[in-house]
């Protein structure tokens, strides 16, 4: 069923997926999760497959969750930072890729600080490139866990409101999140210091406010983003205290939440900055579901790439 409603050779980004591409994503991960959830299971659906991990950014939970993918799939997986990579040299992206693929890659899964870099390489390289984040761009894999995950606890999200509370102008989890959420049918609040949540937003069908009250009243679930410093050529206020006392979620916010509303963070999270321990490891925060569930997705994402490739 899911090749009726996937066809793509690479994962670039939620804004030009559709609604059906989405859930057919999201349904393969629910069946791989039942796996998952068998200690130990491990299928053969990629076995023979090499998968390159390009990482041109520091990370931990995607590339460690996309390595644990590929090798439950019986998928072999080669990790590559950058500091370890040609590029140091004076290599050009394009060079190492094609490198790779020589060597006999059959999928590329790639983190780079420059937005566009996965689709610059998809128009490059023959197999399947995966974006695990391009810039302050798109982060798909991440978003589409997070989707994963509300889902697993809210149901059908048409009409749900959700509430993306942050550093929004230089994250690409909460781009991604917005294009997968409203394709759902859910309403998404983008809230924090204007600097960073500026109103053309908008624009692209987020609701946008600079009031934390207003941000949390009758939200289902509230998503936490650290503060992106690495992307931040200046300062967008005057500092984290000031920032953590106006818009960071702590129990003195927590009685503005709603009984209901479930906690989530891509990580990695700032404890006592955009949200108190308390809050982070209280019984409606999803965080470390989030992580678990990141590899049923990215099994999901590896799957329906490398087999809807072999088959044109």
């Amino acid at each position: 069923m899911e090749m009726k409603s996937w066809s793509r050779k690479s994962l670039l980004g939620l804004e030009d997926m559709n609604r059906e591409e989405i859930i057919c994503l999201l349904d393969k991960a629910k069946e791989f999760q039942k796996v998952l959830s068998q200690k130990g299971s491990v299928l053969d659906l990629l076995k023979g497959k090499r998968i390159i991990n390009l990482f041109m950014e520091p990370s931990t939970r995607t590339r460690v969750a996309f390595e644990v993918a590929a090798k439950t799939l019986s998928a072999d997986i080669i990790s590559i930072a950058e500091s370890s990579s040609s590029l140091t040299k004076g290599e050009t992206l394009r060079d190492t890729a094609l490198n790779i693929q020589a060597l006999g890659a059959d999928a590329i899964v790639i983190r780079h600080s420059s937005p566009g870099s996965a689709l610059f390489l998809s128009k490059t390289i023959d197999v399947p490139i995966i974006n695990a984040g391009d810039g302050a761009h798109e982060h798909p894999s991440q978003a589409l866990l997070d989707i994963f995950t509300l889902r697993e606890n809210l149901g059908a999200l048409d009409g749900k409101k959700i509430t993306i509370l942050g550093d929004i102008l230089f994250s690409r989890v909460a781009r991604s999140n917005l294009w997968g959420l409203k394709k759902l049918g859910a309403s998404v609040t983008f809230a924090g210091p204007s600097t960073l949540v500026p109103e053309g937003f908008e624009k692209l069908g987020a609701k946008v406010t600079h009031n934390l009250h207003r941000a949390l009243e009758n939200a289902d679930a509230v998503m936490l983003l650290r503060i992106q410093h690495e992307r931040q050529s200046s300062s967008h206020f005057p500092s984290l205290s000031e920032y953590t006392k106006i818009f960071g979620l702590s129990s003195n916010q927590e009685k503005i939440l709603a009984n209901k509303t479930l906690i989530l963070h891509p990580g990695p999270i700032n404890r006592g900055v955009e949200i108190d321990s308390t809050l982070a490891d209280c019984s409606r925060s999803l965080i470390l579901e989030q992580v678990s569930n990141g590899v049923a997705v990215r099994m999901a994402i590896l799957y329906l790439c490398c087999t809807s490739f072999d088959k044109k």
